[in-house]
């Protein structure tokens, strides 16, 4: 999907949040700012956070006493998923200065990757499935960790002898059109078929402009003009929503930035330790020393077939003297029947990051041999994974806990999520001597789960 799209909604997720800053500030000269409004008004602890985070990024962007602030933006695609969100496609660079918009360059990573030297290997799968030998710009996004995705980007960028020096860097992931249809309404766009509403309007707008433009006699060079007329419909209505429509985009862009649809890496120390604390960095827990458990997958070659895939999982940990003894059964579906210009059968690279000391018994239902590996302070396990058209595929993972993980009432289990991943299913059972507890859970941000109940996180 083309850079001018997304740049529409990149800029209005952030820009909007800011403005919400602006809009309560003018609105209310009795109080002086919107960290004052948040403690007034009845909200949760976390929106009241949010606020405050909110205001704290408003000042940055609209008062940045005449200095211009640069950033690079990257566009994930997540209906074909990488550790880090999606496939990169393109990029862009936003220039702020005083809460102005003062200049926004785009670039296709295609291209730009060209001029980017063969110096960093690419690590498996990748040699073995894609035949990619060196990594680029595009596939900058290997971690599940914003943080690390962030700084290689930037590397890359330079590499590719770009000039700019940035503040921050941010991704954004398909999910947040979605967002955008889920508070606006379905959309018409003049001289297309059909409508757009949050369910399918991404799988509607990849149909309008890989296959749907030849058989309109709209010519290749032309396909994409729909998306241009897509987001100016989106963002007028926007601008018309009523406030307590405009507040309901506030929450689900925040939602967004919960969930890792939107990651910020800030250059500036205590602004970015204000995003962390907020839950929008994208970071994973490195200093976590209880039980741990994050499934990272990265589609390989199966085209934008991700769209396609529902998983969940089952977390089986068996406490029983002397085991601490884990089985964890990840449920790939495969909703598609047929392969068509956007589906195939599903192939990806699934690793499962667990405690630092944890070691693989066995796993089941791989197409190629586990490997082992430590990073981000933990360990995981990792294998090809193949889900033919129309199949449903059980990964079976068995393993045992290091003897630090606790067996009474003071064990904890946290969670993390994948960026560009959808809401997951989880299902968690202890196995004790004196019983066993079951949780039926929706993994769609990090959480807790600790003899007390579940906690969903804010941050590391």
């Amino acid at each position: 999907m083309t850079w001018k799209f997304w740049t529409g909604f990149f800029l209005t997720s952030i820009l909007f949040l800011s403005g919400w800053y602006l809009y309560w500030n003018t609105r209310s000269a009795s109080l002086s700012s919107l960290t004052d409004l948040s403690n007034l008004l009845p909200l949760s602890g976390e929106m009241q956070g949010d606020l405050k985070t909110v205001a704290t990024i408003a000042e940055h962007f609209y008062r940045t006493n005449g200095e211009e602030k640069v950033f690079l933006v990257l566009f994930q695609n997540n209906m074909e998923l990488r550790p880090g969100g999606g496939f990169i496609g393109s990029f862009g660079i936003l220039k702020v200065k005083d809460g102005a918009v003062t200049d926004f360059a785009s670039h296709d990573v295609i291209n730009f990757d060209g001029r980017i030297p063969d110096t960093v290997p690419a690590p498996y799968p990748l040699p073995e499935t894609l035949g990619v030998r060196s990594l680029k710009l595009r596939d900058s996004n290997v971690s599940p960790d914003w943080g690390v995705n962030a700084k290689a980007a930037e590397d890359f960028y330079h590499w590719g002898e770009g000039k700019e020096e940035f503040d921050g860097v941010i991704g954004i992931t398909t999910n947040v059109l979605s967002s955008f249809l889920s508070v606006t309404g379905p959309v018409e766009v003049p001289g297309y078929p059909g409508e757009y509403d949050a369910e399918s309007g991404v799988l509607e707008l990849e149909y309008q402009v890989e296959q749907a433009f030849y058989k309109q006699g709209i010519s290749r060079g032309d396909r994409k003009q729909v998306m241009h007329e897509l987001g100016n419909i989106i963002l007028a209505k926007v601008k018309d929503l009523s406030l307590a429509k405009k507040y309901e985009l506030f929450k689900v862009v925040l939602d967004d930035l919960h969930k890792k649809d939107i990651q910020i890496l800030f250059k500036d120390e205590d602004l970015q330790q204000v995003v962390k604390e907020a839950g929008w960095s994208g970071e994973l827990d490195q200093e976590w020393s209880q039980d741990y458990f994050l499934l990272v997958d990265s589609n390989l070659n199966a085209l934008k077939s991700d769209y396609r895939i529902k998983r969940s999982v089952e977390y089986v940990l068996d406490l029983r003297e002397p085991n601490r003894k884990v089985t964890a059964t990840v449920t790939y579906e495969h909703t598609a029947k047929e392969k068509d210009y956007m589906t195939r059968d599903y192939q990806a690279f699934s690793r499962i990051y667990v405690p630092t000391g944890s070691w693989l018994e066995k796993v089941t239902g791989n197409a190629k041999p586990a490997v082992f590996g430590t990073e981000l302070g933990k360990k995981y396990f990792g294998a090809l994974i193949q889900v033919p058209l129309g199949t449903t595929k059980q990964v079976v993972w068995e393993y045992r806990l290091p003897e630090n993980i606790p067996r009474d009432e003071s064990y904890d289990l946290k969670m993390e999520k994948q960026p560009g991943v959808n809401d997951m299913p989880v299902r968690v059972k202890i196995l004790r001597a004196n019983g066993t507890k079951q949780y039926e859970l929706e993994l769609n941000r990090p959480f807790v789960l600790s003899e007390d109940g579940v906690r969903y996180e804010e941050a590391p």
